[in-house]
């Protein structure tokens, strides 16, 4: 089937609702941990010149690779240090990677396809979040989707091009995120290669180019690796020092991670992939997991392609056996499910009982989402102001326009539902959740509060106390408190959290005026903060104190 889902305008009115919300998501301020890490990690380029070593609050950073840290500082220099110029480079990859979804899609099957894949994808849950708890997901998961509709346009057509095209692909997401950008574009290219059944494409000498090429253009990450830890065999990271900064890169990183070498977090969950993706691609979850299911039955007749269901089956199962897994490394996958699911709805359209079918499923994913938005924005964090007040009425209506109308089947509307609740849902998130919950995070609030009455640079930090959001709203790089800082000839202040300051005082320093805001890490919340009756009492406190002198 190849007649389009909705028209022309249905589509450019549900792709530019969700640019908005996009746009909205790049004003809201950075959350500590990750995205905050890591604005500050691009900080340190920006404020020393220093492009080559990657270091971060604790000295020399040993994980990610570059790419991303040097196009966030790039937009420092173009933008200012502000949340907006560290979110649009990932924005930006978000269009490209929707973009490339349609053409993999296209390629795959065809133009319609590849439309639907796009609103499916831009619409899921994580997809949007990776572009609020900015980190390297949007831009790996680009460059991965790129990479896999370049290598399944060579194997159509084998041009020049296309190894061109995969290889660029392929380093841009190996220079943001290491191995996984390669791995997930060489299962899709192998499935797709089995389910054609061209067996002498896999001798065919236009690979070597790629790897040629992919080598180049990897090279400037692979060499600033060597110039941090090769030519530095004194610098000492968790522990070991002689580390060889090119083996790192090109082989310890991943096999670390998914030893679980780097952190344990769901080592021992082998069904965290399956609970994960039920929220992270949401509102399409559900369908593509009956899609996947359907496939799995029909793979031997190959009735369609093998790449899509070879890429989700792989991950998961790599997913699983890891030793160390978090919810945005499914990101990777999103535009190739997206892919299967938009083939599935067609390859199904015709069926009016399995459409009646999805519809049900559908509405109620959505009642669910209208049911958590109203819980959220009415009770724990109150919707305010007459203007948001009259947008969510609008959007709503819209959700309500695809759930009445009778110019659309109930295929078409179990599609237009879920898009809607997802615009809804995410502009609510993004000009009302977001902003308040970020409140109570302390960095920003007090970058604010002591704005002119002190010079951020005269901040020390506690040891085992840090802020990231802090050091970039200040435009500073953390320094730890040590007592030769009290010889300095200037006003000495000290950030620390209350729950230490007993430590402080009786190491025998004298705190005077002092600043302090309510504090709470945001990324890990759980009922009692979220019921605003005991929220105050799960929230901690972030002080800058003058240190005055030592007993």
């Amino acid at each position: 089937m190849n007649t389009p889902l909705f028209s022309r305008p249905v589509y450019f009115i549900l792709f530019s609702l969700l640019g908005i919300v996009y746009a909205i998501g790049l004003f809201v301020p950075l959350m500590d941990n990750d995205s905050a890490h890591h604005a500050n990690i691009a900080l340190h380029m920006y404020l020393t010149g220093d492009y080559v070593n990657l270091v971060d609050h604790s000295g020399d950073y040993l994980d990610k690779p570059h790419l991303h840290f040097w196009l966030s500082a790039l937009s420092y220099h173009i933008f200012g240090v502000t949340t907006f110029a560290y979110k649009l480079p990932s924005f930006l990859f978000t269009i490209f990677g929707t973009w490339s979804t349609y053409r993999l899609g296209q390629s795959l099957y065809n133009k319609e396809t590849g439309k639907l894949a796009a609103l499916l994808v831009a619409s899921s849950f994580a997809y949007i979040l990776a572009n609020n708890d900015v980190r390297m997901d949007a831009m790996l998961t680009a460059a991965v989707v790129f990479s896999i509709w370049q290598l399944v346009d060579f194997v159509q057509q084998q041009k020049l091009i296309n190894v061109i095209g995969a290889a660029l692909g392929l380093a841009i997401g190996f220079s943001v995120k290491g191995h996984i950008a390669v791995f997930v574009p060489a299962v899709a290219t192998f499935f797709y290669i089995l389910y054609r059944k061209e067996w002498t494409l896999f001798l065919n000498w236009k690979w070597l180019l790629l790897l040629l090429l992919f080598a180049l253009f990897i090279s400037p990450v692979v060499y600033c690796y060597y110039l941090q830890y090769n030519l530095h065999p004194e610098k000492m990271v968790r522990g070991k020092d002689h580390i060889n900064g090119v083996k790192f890169i090109l082989l310890n990183q991943s096999v670390e991670r998914f030893s679980g070498g780097m952190g344990s977090d769901g080592k021992n969950d082998y069904f965290f992939f399956l609970h994960s993706f039920l929220w992270a691609f949401a509102p399409w979850s559900i369908l593509v997991y009956i899609a996947v299911v359907s496939r799995i039955k029909k793979f031997t007749a190959r009735k369609d392609e093998w790449l899509t269901t070879g890429v989700f089956i792989t991950m998961l199962l790599v997913v699983s056996l890891s030793g160390f897994k978090l919810p945005h490394y499914l990101n990777i996958i999103f535009p190739a499910t997206a892919v299967m699911a938009a083939s599935f709805i067609y390859r199904n359209a015709t069926d009016t009982k399995w459409s009646s079918r999805l519809f049900i499923i559908q509405a109620a994913v959505v009642s669910i989402l209208l049911a958590g938005a109203v819980l959220i924005h009415a009770w724990a964090f109150p919707l305010k102001g007459v203007l948001k007040l009259l947008l969510v009425i609008l959007l709503l209506s819209l959700v309500f326009y695809f759930f009445r109308s009778s110019m659309y089947n109930r295929l078409q509307k179990a599609v237009g539902i879920s898009v809607s609740a997802m615009i809804f849902s995410f502009f609510l998130l993004n000009s009302n959740f977001y902003p308040k919950l970020l409140t109570y995070q302390a960095g920003k609030p007090m970058a604010a509060i002591t704005k002119g009455k002190l010079n951020p640079e005269d901040v020390w930090f506690w040891k085992g106390n840090y802020s990231s959001s802090f050091n970039f709203y200040t435009k500073t790089l953390r320094k730890e408190f040590a007592d030769s800082v009290l010889n300095i000839n200037k006003k000495v202040w000290l950030a620390f959290d209350t729950r230490v300051e007993k430590e402080i005082t009786g190491a025998g320093y004298k705190l005077g005026q002092r600043y302090s805001t309510k504090d709470y890490e945001i990324t890990k919340l759980d009922i009692k903060f979220i019921n605003p009756e005991k929220r105050e009492k799960e929230c901690s406190e972030m002080v800058i104190a003058e240190v005055t002198g030592r007993q």
